[in-house]
């Protein structure tokens, strides 16, 4: 009887112990069960809290960037580009001279495109109507993709007739880079009288060049840009 009463208070002891030990291995070694649902909610979430932050530190750096490097205000900007901005290099001897370079170079390429090549063209007296038929001063700014050289003036001058070619004030300014057409006082020249405007190759949209052509625009002229800064190598 008391044998039995014995491996009875064992048995029940050691039954105690093992649910014990059982319990701190699952303790020691517990895996927290996450609702599929809800974890994959709690990602987007973050993600996307993420990517909200990531914007806004990048807005708040460009914003400190554009502080520290500008001075001035762009309100303070437009006002400084004016329509006089350009007073000096628009003096009477140059716009005579332009009078007579450029139309005289836009009807040699006019030449040079209808009479020694083929050219088909698609849609050119858009461009042509809205030259002739704009409201006064009012600006237009054009654009294209640059493949050769000598993109301006030979596909400007294709576009447009022999009358419209020989009025130099309808004409388009253009950009080019400084290292370019203005490397020397004889092309400097050159190009100044056939209209082009210089930029200097990473100054940025926040220099003279660009102050001139929105000068130019702002008194209601034509302005054509390549937007790719260079001719496309595909």
């Amino acid at each position: 009887m008391a044998l039995g009463r014995w491996i009875e208070c064992r048995g029940d002891l050691l039954e105690e112990g093992a649910k014990s030990l059982r319990l701190r291995l699952r303790d020691r070694f517990r895996v927290a069960a996450v609702d599929y649902h809800r974890r994959r909610n709690l990602m987007i979430a973050d993600r996307s809290n993420y990517f909200s932050s990531t914007v806004q530190r990048w807005l708040d750096r460009f914003s400190d960037f554009r502080r520290g490097s500008l001075p001035s205000s762009s309100t303070f900007y437009r006002k400084i580009v004016s329509k006089d901005i350009d007073a000096e290099d628009d003096s009477a001897v140059t716009r005579m001279l332009q009078a007579v370079a450029a139309p005289v170079i836009g009807n040699v390429c006019h030449v040079f495109m209808h009479g020694l090549n083929r050219v088909q063209i698609f849609g050119a007296e858009k461009l042509q109507n809205v030259l002739l038929h704009r409201p006064e001063n009012k600006s237009l700014i054009t654009v294209s993709n640059h493949v050769a050289a000598m993109d301006d003036p030979l596909v400007i001058a294709s576009l447009l007739p022999p009358s419209m070619l020989l009025d130099a004030n309808g004409l388009r300014w253009t950009l080019c880079a400084s290292d370019r057409c203005f490397k020397n006082p004889v092309t400097s020249a050159f190009f100044k009288y056939v209209k082009v405007l210089p930029v200097s190759r990473g100054d940025g949209i926040y220099q003279k060049g660009m102050d001139l052509a929105i000068s130019k625009l702002n008194r209601g002229g034509w302005v054509h840009i390549f937007p790719e800064g260079s001719r496309s190598r595909d």
